[in-house]
């Protein structure tokens, strides 16, 4: 991992853009990184278009405002591709990670000419099967995780789990869903 990794976050009110760009930052500061994790508010509802944002170094982070130019864009809603340029200032030596059933041949068409890596992975399916039910924030974390690099499966799914343990220590039933919606999604990414 470089000195300073930025990621952004594009995502509809209700789909966990947001809790997982908070989530990121909450076990990759555990890991001892530098991190920011942050929403950009607005006339938020649910359904309507949000942007979260990450950063994570191993140096601290002097810089506090939205990313311009990150170095990978999560797209939690493929809706979004039609009405948000997702792709502004995204560095090429980076990466987009885009939650579709498609491949990430057929979503390159569909970003004005972006030519850097392009991931896609079935959050639905991979939410479906393991949660029983849509919530595409989970694998979307892994994915980001497994594409950018910020730490090693192993380290991120030990710390998510410890997470997990926390944050729903009363309905246990949860976790075992969850961590296997990170493990499946790491294998899903194209």
């Amino acid at each position: 991992m470089s000195d300073l990794v930025e990621i952004r976050w594009h995502g509809r009110g209700g789909q966990g853009a947001k809790t997982a760009a908070l989530l990121l930052a909450d076990v990759a500061f555990k890991t001892g990184k530098f991190v920011q994790g942050f929403p950009e508010y607005g006339p938020e509802r649910m359904g309507a278009p949000i942007t979260a944002y990450n950063r994570i170094s191993s140096k601290e982070i002097r810089v506090h405002s939205n990313i311009y130019e990150p170095d990978y864009v999560v797209v939690v809603d493929e809706g979004l591709l039609e009405t948000v340029d997702v792709t502004e200032g995204l560095s090429e030596d980076g990466g987009i990670v885009v939650n579709t059933s498609k491949s990430p041949r057929e979503i390159k068409a569909m970003l004005n000419g972006y030519n850097g890596l392009v991931h896609t992975i079935d959050a639905r399916k991979v939410s479906v099967a393991c949660l029983g039910k849509y919530f595409p924030n989970t694998p979307m974390l892994a994915a980001i995780v497994k594409v950018s690099g910020v730490m090693d499966k192993e380290t991120f799914l030990n710390e998510m789990e410890n997470s997990f343990l926390h944050k729903f220590a009363s309905k246990p039933e949860v976790i075992d869903g969850n961590m296997n919606a990170l493990k499946m999604a790491f294998d899903e990414v194209k």
